[in-house]
C-alpha cells in the first residue's frame, strides 16, 4: 500500500498545504493512522479512500490550528518575525487574571439570571438560550407576545445592571 499510494498521496497533500514538507509529514500520518487501524484488526474494504480521507482530515485539522493559532510565523533565524518568536506573548483571554474574571463575570451573570421571576427567567432561556423567537416562548408559556417582550426586556436589564457593575466593580443589584 505504501508504494502504491504514496507519490500520488503526496502530491495531493502538496497541493493542498502548499509546502512539500509538510505534506510529507501529513502523508506518514495518514499512513501510520491507516496501518493502525488496520493492525487493530479492523477491516478496511477501500484502503485507498480511508487514506485519502485520513489525509483530508488532517490538513482540515491544520487549518484549524493555522485559523487558532493566526498564520504562523516563519522562525528563520535570519527572519526578524522569527526573531519576535520568543517575546510574543499569549492573548488576553488565556492570561490567568483574565479567565478568572471572566468565569466571575459568568458566574454574577447565572447568578442574576437564577434571581429573575421564573415566568421571566423562563421566558428569557427559552428565547436566549434555546433560540427561540418571540411568539414561539410566547405559545409555550401560553401568555401574548407582549408579555413575553416585556419579560426579556426586564431579565436584559438585569443582566446589563450586572455587567455594568462588573464593569464598575460594584455588586450587582437584584431585578
Amino acid at each position: 500500500m505504501l508504494t502504491r499510494y504514496y507519490r500520488e498521496l503526496l502530491n495531493f497533500l502538496s497541493r493542498a498545504v502548499n509546502d512539500r514538507h509538510a505534506a510529507a509529514d501529513l502523508a506518514q500520518e495518514s499512513y501510520v493512522r491507516v496501518l493502525a487501524l488496520q493492525q487493530s484488526g479492523e477491516h478496511v474494504a477501500e484502503p485507498r479512500a480511508l487514506l485519502y480521507r485520513t489525509a483530508r482530515n488532517l490538513v482540515i485539522d491544520r487549518h484549524r490550528r493555522g485559523a487558532v493559532r493566526g498564520q504562523a510565523i516563519d522562525t528563520d533565524p535570519g527572519d526578524e518575525a522569527g526573531a519576535d518568536f520568543d517575546t510574543l506573548s499569549a492573548p488576553a483571554a488565556s492570561e490567568p487574571e483574565t479567565a478568572a474574571m471572566s468565569a466571575q463575570g459568568v458566574e454574577a451573570m447565572l447568578a442574576v439570571i437564577g434571581e429573575l421571576p421564573l415566568r421571566c427567567r423562563e421566558a428569557f432561556i427559552l428565547h436566549k438560550f434555546d433560540g427561540l423567537p418571540q411568539a414561539e416562548v410566547a405559545r409555550r408559556m401560553g401568555i401574548s407576545v407582549t408579555m413575553v417582550e416585556r419579560h426579556i426586556k426586564l431579565a436584559m436589564q438585569a443582566c446589563r445592571r450586572c455587567q455594568d457593575a462588573q464593569d464598575g466593580a460594584s455588586p450587582p443589584s437584584s431585578p
